[in-house]
């Protein structure tokens, strides 16, 4: 079975995937990478705390990444305007490979 701090190890938007079974076009993942991993960091960001029991946690993880995926590959497309709110000058705004944990938020 697999445990929450095997889930804090994840970068890559594809170890994300395949953590939780998840096929995927590897085309897609390719190309919007970066606004898969910042949409889902987002995303679980607003309800990681309310999960207190771990497989619950995982179902919501799971359920993030899934519907995160699915808007990306039904179309969803961010525009320019949110692509620029993402930065500050030159500084990427928060972090993308930081995993949010309960009581921890990103030190970035």
């Amino acid at each position: 079975m697999k445990s929450i701090n095997e889930f804090y190890k994840l970068q890559d938007a594809e170890e994300y995937f395949e953590f939780f079974d998840v096929n995927y076009d590897e085309k897609l993942v390719n190309v919007k990478r970066f606004h898969i991993l910042r949409e889902y960091g987002n995303l679980i960001k607003k309800g990681f705390e309310n999960f207190k029991e771990e497989n619950q946690l995982f179902d919501f993880l799971k359920f993030s990444l899934l519907k995160v995926y699915g808007d990306f590959k039904n179309g969803y497309s961010p525009s320019a305007a949110d692509v620029w709110k993402m930065y500050d000058g030159n500084k990427l705004m928060g972090c993308l490979s930081c995993t949010p944990t309960p009581g921890n938020s990103c030190g970035c």
